[in-house]
């Protein structure tokens, strides 16, 4: 959520920490600004900045797409994308290192572990904190580039049948999907094995915002015939305790090519990446394969984050005219 806070003699803060709170209206405006940065990525509306990214848990395309995202616009980048080597290991608190990271940078960029540690760091910080991911809860810049790719290839985000299949228990990138989503009408399709099924939260919100879905269990090409999008996830095996349990499931559902004679002609298949196994590779040369163009477009989406939480608006996007000459 692009949450405003005003301290008392200070500008409003803007962090984007959930999806949840974003409004029809605002996640249509940051994708009309990701439309305006994949015209055109490099810009110098960042020059002089700071962008910090802390990075307590391993990551390859949220961590170089942001710091991409930060360069591209003209900004500097600092920070860590390993946590052993940061004060932590002394017994750094995260609230310390978060008002330390915050003397020197002009917005933060935090992936952690636990759940709610980015809200608890934009709570502390004086500067705006971007969520890269908190554990198994909430992945919201990856869902403002899935949004954006949904909205490319189907030209609507309104009245769409959408199937995630797989990790539906910890996925952070379909529980965000979900919420972001009910503003648009969608049917969703949850498939997933029953260790991996949808968490009862997620479904309960679902039914208070009447946005329908189905629960199936089979992943063949008659259950996804009607998709307009498949959404892929991989098992996680960083989140299972139980490494039993992780090898009962790791394989259960494969997307292979033969399965794709039968689908709309509209459906693209999505998936937040690394893939493991459950795309075979023999779908990469499909033309409802989406995901290696996703992963792009999350260039696009984090410039846009930046801005908006930096305040720089679109009418200034659009008004911008100059390649980024700014030397970081």
């Amino acid at each position: 959520m692009c949450d405003t806070k005003n301290g008392k003699g200070l500008a409003a803060k803007r962090d984007f920490v959930s999806i949840a709170g974003l409004s029809r209206e605002e996640i249509l405006y940051l994708m009309a600004m990701a439309e305006e940065f994949e015209r055109r990525p490099n810009r110098d509306l960042l020059c002089g900045k700071v962008v910090a990214t802390l990075f307590f848990e391993p990551s390859t395309r949220t961590r170089l797409s942001f710091e991409t995202a930060a360069m591209r616009l003209g900004a500097r980048v600092i920070g860590f994308a390993d946590p052993k080597v940061t004060s932590g290991t002394k017994g750094e608190t995260l609230k310390d290192t978060t008002l330390m990271v915050g003397n020197y940078a002009d917005v933060i960029v935090m992936r952690h572990y636990v759940e709610g540690a980015a809200r608890y760091a934009s709570e502390v910080a004086p500067v705006p904190v971007v969520n890269a991911g908190d554990g198994a809860h909430e992945h919201p810049s990856q869902c403002l580039l899935d949004l954006y790719s949904i909205y490319k290839t189907q030209g609507r985000l309104d009245n769409l049948n959408i199937y995630l299949v797989g990790d539906l228990k910890y996925g952070r990138t379909v529980h965000s999907l979900i919420m972001a989503m009910r503003h648009f009408n969608p049917t969703f399709h949850f498939v997933a094995p029953k260790e991996l099924a949808m968490p009862r939260e997620y479904k309960l919100f679902c039914e208070e915002h009447g946005i329908g879905y189905q629960e199936h269990t089979a992943f063949n090409e008659r259950v996804i015939a009607d998709a307009d999008i498949i959404y892929m996830t991989r098992v996680q095996k960083e989140r299972f305790s139980d490494l039993m349990e992780y090898e009962r499931v790791k394989n259960v559902y494969i997307l292979r090519n033969e399965m794709l004679t039968g689908v709309k002609e509209n459906m693209r298949i999505l998936h937040p990446l690394p893939r493991v196994n459950e795309i075979a590779y023999d779908v990469d040369g499909n033309p409802h394969a989406y995901y290696i163009q996703q992963a792009k477009n999350g260039l696009y989406a984090r410039e846009a984050i930046f801005c908006h939480c930096l305040g720089i608006t679109l009418e200034e996007v659009k008004r911008d005219g100059t390649d980024a000459t700014c030397r970081v």
